[in-house]
C-alpha cells in the first residue's frame, strides 16, 4: 500500500468505528490491494465485543490484527493459486469464553435491481413489499436475510438487533445512489429475531426505527420488527378465490357486513380476560357470523399499532397483522376459515394518516419523508397524526403496494378506506390560515384524489372481484363511479347522510315524529347517485352517543321494538348493509375496546329475540333478489306511500332484475297498531307475510296478518290493486306475492 492509501484508509477506518461512515463497503469486507508489490486481499471486520478474531477459509486459518481498539480487525492475504480473488471465508470470533463463526455480510454484492429501484422511485412499483423490508434469501450456499429500507436523507443506516447487541456500528447498510435506498444481506439470521433500523441523521441524531415493510412485530408495548418468512401457509380456499376472480357483479350480490373489533368481540375471562387469538376467532367468530347470516366480516384495522386505544387507526406496521392475536399465518388461517365458510373478509385500511411514535414513519430519516414538511399540509391537528404526502412517488409506491399486499398475500376481499374526507380536503378540521390551497386556489387535495383514483384502478384491475369502500362523509361527487369517467373509482361509499338522518329520527319521541318525516325519506332523493352501504358502525356507539338500543326512546319493550323496526327499514332500504358487533343483540352500554361484549344479555328473551330478528333479516335479505339485486338503480325501488307523516308509517316496493319479483316493506314508527291500513300493490293475488318484527318469536305483541292478505281490485297509491293489512306497533313487515 502507498502512504496515501494508508492516510485515506485511516480516515475511513475511524469513520467506521465511530459509526459515522456512510460507505462501510469501502472499508469492511474483502478488497484487492497491492501489498509489498504483490496482489493481495485485505479483509476487515468490526466486532466490538471480540477479544480475538480469526479469518477462516476452506483450508486455512489466519490471525487478524486489531486495527482499532473499538474492535476493527484486519487480515492481509496474498493472492495465489490457493487464494482466488472471490475467496469465500468466515470469521471466528472469540467473545470472552464463547467462540462463534460469523459469515461476513460485506463479502456479498448488491441485491436490489436497477428496475426495482427505478419503479419505486417513479411510484409504479406495486409489489414493493417483496423488495423492501426483511426477506430470507440464499446467495450461493449461504442463507440469510436481505434488509432494505428507503431513507434518502440519512447520513447512514444500520440494522440493529439482539444479533449485534443493538450496536449500529456493526451492520451498516450499503447506500444505493441516487435512490435513497439502503440494503444489506446478513447471513444466518433466524425467524423470530427482533430488529430495527438505526438511522443517523445529518444532524448527528440517532433514530431507532421499525421497518416500514416489516411482516411481523413484537407484541406491544414492545416495538421491534421481527424477521418473518412467508410461504409456509397452505391455503385451502382455492374454490373461493376462483369464484372471486370471476365475479363481475358484486353490486348485484347481497352484502351484509358484520363489523368487528377483534380485541373486544369475545375475550377469555377465565384466563385473565385475554384476547382471543386469530385461530380462536376463526373457530368462534366465523361460525357465529355464518349462523347469523352475514355475508362479510369487516375487521377494524388489524395492522400493527402501538396504542390499543386508537382501535387500530394509528398504524405503524402497515404490512404486519398485529401480533396481539398471533402470527401472520394465524391470521391467514382466520381468512381461510372465513372463505371456507362462505364469508368474505374486508379490512379497514388507513392511508389517510399515521402516528408520531418515535419508532414509526414520522421524520423517518430526520426529515419529512412520508409526510409533508409543512404542518399546514402534513399534520392532522384533530387526531395528532401526520398526513401522507400523496404527491411523492415513493410514498405512492408504499401505499399502492400495501393495498395490493393485503388483497394478494392475505386473500382479503375488500378494503374499507378510512377517513376519505380527511384526505380529499386540504382544510379538513382546520381553521382559516391553517391550511394551504391547491395550485388553483381551491380546498381540494388534488394529489389525494389522484392517488385514490389510481388506487381503485389498480386494485380492481389487478385483483378482480375485490372491492373498495369509502368512508366519505361529504358531497364529493362520483366517489363510487369509475375513474375513467372522472369518479374516484370506489366500489361503494358509506351513506353517512342516511345514517345521521335515520338515527336523528329514531331518537324522536313518536308523538313528534310526524314533524320529522323528511328525515326518514330524504335519503331516497340521492340514493342512486352512489353505490351506497348503509352503516350502523362502531362510530355510532361510542363517545357518549349511546348504544343502538339505548338511543331508542320509551320503556324496555318499546326500545327493542323500535330497534327491530329500524333494522327492518334498513334492510328494505336500497343499499348494502353494515352492523357493528353487539348491535345485533342490543348491547345496552356503549362499546368499550378494553372489554368483551355483554354476551350474558342473550340470557334475556328480548335480547335473544332481537338477535333472531337480525338473523332472519339476513336470511330473507340473501334469499330474496328483490332486496339486493338492484340496489343502485331506481328501477329496483318504488315508494308506495312516503307521505303518511300523520301516522309515521312508510311503505316501499323493492324489485329484482325480474320486475315481477318484488317485496313490500311497511314500517310503523309509532306504538299505535294500524288495523285495516290500506296500501297499493302491483297486482292481484295473495301477499304472504314473510317477516314481521312484532311476531312473538321476536319479542313482539303478535299483531299481524295471519300469514298473509289478499289483494283487492281497489285502486290505491297509483296501483290498480291494494291490500288492507294490520301494521303492528313499532313494527316492520315484509310481504311477498
Amino acid at each position: 500500500m502507498t502512504p496515501g492509501d494508508r492516510m485515506t484508509n485511516d480516515a475511513a477506518l475511524d469513520a467506521v468505528v465511530s459509526g459515522t461512515s456512510d460507505d462501510p463497503c469501502a472499508v469492511l469486507g474483502r478488497h484487492r490491494v497491492v501489498a509489498d508489490g504483490q496482489a493481495a486481499l485485505v479483509i476487515r471486520t468490526l466486532q466490538p465485543a471480540a477479544s480475538e478474531v480469526q479469518l477462516v477459509t476452506a483450508d486455512r486459518v489466519f490471525g487478524m490484527q486489531r486495527k482499532r481498539r473499538e474492535g476493527l480487525f484486519e487480515a492481509i492475504v496474498r493472492l495465489d493459486a490457493r487464494t482466488p480473488e472471490d475467496l469465500a471465508y468466515r470469521f471466528r470470533v472469540r467473545e470472552g469464553a464463547l467462540t462463534r463463526d460469523v459469515i461476513d455480510p460485506y463479502q456479498f454484492g448488491r441485491i436490489l435491481s436497477d428496475v426495482d429501484v427505478h419503479l419505486f422511485g417513479e411510484g409504479t412499483h406495486y409489489r414493493m413489499w417483496e423488495r423492501l423490508g426483511a426477506h430470507r434469501v440464499t446467495i450461493g450456499a449461504v442463507e440469510g436475510v436481505h434488509f432494505a429500507v428507503w431513507a434518502p436523507n440519512a447520513q447512514r443506516v444500520s440494522v440493529i438487533g439482539d444479533f449485534n447487541r443493538w450496536d449500529g456500528r456493526t451492520h451498516v447498510m450499503r447506500r444505493l445512489v441516487p435512490s435513497g435506498i439502503w440494503e444489506l444481506f446478513i447471513p444466518d439470521l433466524a425467524d423470530g429475531e427482533g430488529y430495527k433500523f438505526e438511522v443517523r441523521t445529518h444532524a448527528g441524531h440517532l433514530l431507532h426505527k421499525a421497518d416500514p415493510y416489516a411482516r411481523c412485530f413484537e407484541v406491544p408495548p414492545r416495538t421491534a420488527s421481527v424477521i418473518w418468512t412467508d410461504g409456509g401457509y397452505q391455503w385451502r380456499d382455492q374454490e373461493w378465490m376462483r369464484d372471486r376472480a370471476s365475479r363481475d357483479g358484486w353490486r348485484e350480490r347481497p352484502m351484509s357486513v358484520y363489523e368487528v373489533h377483534p380485541g373486544s368481540w369475545q375475550r377469555v375471562p377465565e384466563e385473565g380476560d385475554r384476547f382471543q387469538t386469530y385461530r380462536e376467532l376463526a373457530d368462534a367468530l366465523v361460525p357465529y357470523v355464518r349462523e347469523m347470516g352475514f355475508t362479510h366480516i369487516e375487521l377494524m384495522p388489524i395492522m400493527e399499532h402501538p396504542f390499543s386505544g386508537s382501535w387500530g387507526y394509528q398504524v405503524v406496521g402497515f404490512f404486519a397483522p398485529t401480533s396481539r392475536f398471533g402470527t401472520p399465518d394465524d391470521f391467514r388461517y382466520f381468512v381461510d376459515q372465513c372463505h371456507m365458510h362462505g364469508i368474505g373478509v374486508i379490512l379497514d385500511w388507513v392511508p389517510g394518516h399515521f402516528p408520531k411514535d418515535g419508532h414509526g414513519l414520522a421524520q423517518f430519516d430526520g426529515t419529512a419523508l412520508y409526510e409533508h414538511a409543512d404542518p399546514r399540509k402534513g399534520e392532522h391537528q384533530e387526531w395528532g397524526t401526520l398526513v401522507f404526502n400523496y404527491g411523492r412517488d415513493e410514498v405512492r409506491s408504499f401505499l399502492f403496494s400495501n393495498a395490493l399486499f393485503w388483497l394478494e398475500a392475505f386473500h382479503i376481499d375488500g378494503l374499507r378506506v378510512d377517513a376519505v374526507a380527511s384526505m380529499l380536503y386540504l382544510d379538513y378540521s382546520r381553521q382559516a390560515g391553517e391550511w394551504l390551497p391547491n395550485q388553483f386556489g381551491g380546498r381540494e387535495n388534488l394529489e389525494a384524489a389522484s392517488f385514490l383514483r389510481q388506487l381503485n384502478t389498480l386494485t380492481h384491475g389487478r385483483v378482480p372481484g375485490t372491492v373498495t369502500i369509502a368512508e366519505e362523509s361529504t358531497a364529493w361527487p362520483a366517489v363510487s363511479r369509475p375513474a375513467y369517467v372522472g369518479g374516484l373509482g370506489f366500489s361503494y361509499k358509506w351513506n353517512m347522510g342516511w345514517m345521521n338522518d335515520i338515527l336523528r329520527y329514531a331518537k324522536e319521541d313518536p308523538v313528534h315524529r310526524r314533524y320529522h318525516h323528511g328525515e326518514l325519506t330524504f335519503s331516497l332523493l340521492y340514493a342512486f347517485t352512489e353505490n351506497f352501504v348503509l352503516p350502523f358502525s362502531h362510530d355510532e356507539v361510542v363517545h357518549g352517543k349511546g348504544s343502538m338500543l339505548s338511543k331508542m326512546p320509551g320503556d324496555t319493550w318499546q326500545k327493542h321494538a323500535r330497534l327491530r323496526a329500524l333494522y327492518g327499514y334498513m334492510y328494505g332500504h336500497p343499499g348494502k348493509k353494515l352492523l357493528f358487533m353487539g348491535c345485533e343483540f342490543g348491547q345496552w352500554r356503549e362499546w368499550d375496546h378494553d372489554t368483551s361484549l355483554d354476551w350474558h344479555l342473550l340470557d334475556d328473551r328480548l335480547h335473544a329475540s332481537l338477535r333472531r330478528w337480525v338473523q332472519d333479516l339476513n336470511r330473507v335479505y340473501q334469499r330474496e333478489p328483490s332486496l339486493h339485486e338492484v340496489d343502485f338503480d331506481g328501477a329496483g325501488f318504488q315508494w308506495i306511500d312516503c307521505q303518511d307523516h300523520e301516522n309515521s308509517v312508510i311503505s316501499m316496493l323493492r324489485r329484482a332484475r325480474d320486475p315481477g319479483d318484488c317485496t313490500i316493506v311497511v314500517t310503523n314508527f309509532t306504538p299505535v297498531p294500524r288495523q285495516g291500513y290500506r296500501i297499493g300493490v302491483p297486482e292481484a293475488g295473495r301477499y304472504r307475510e314473510i317477516l314481521n318484527s312484532d311476531s312473538d318469536i321476536y319479542g313482539g305483541s303478535n299483531v299481524g296478518n295471519a300469514g298473509g292478505v289478499d289483494a283487492e281490485a281497489h285502486p290505491s297509491h297509483g296501483f290498480t290493486h291494494s291490500i288492507s293489512m294490520a301494521v303492528p306497533p313499532l313494527g316492520s313487515v315484509l310481504l311477498k306475492k
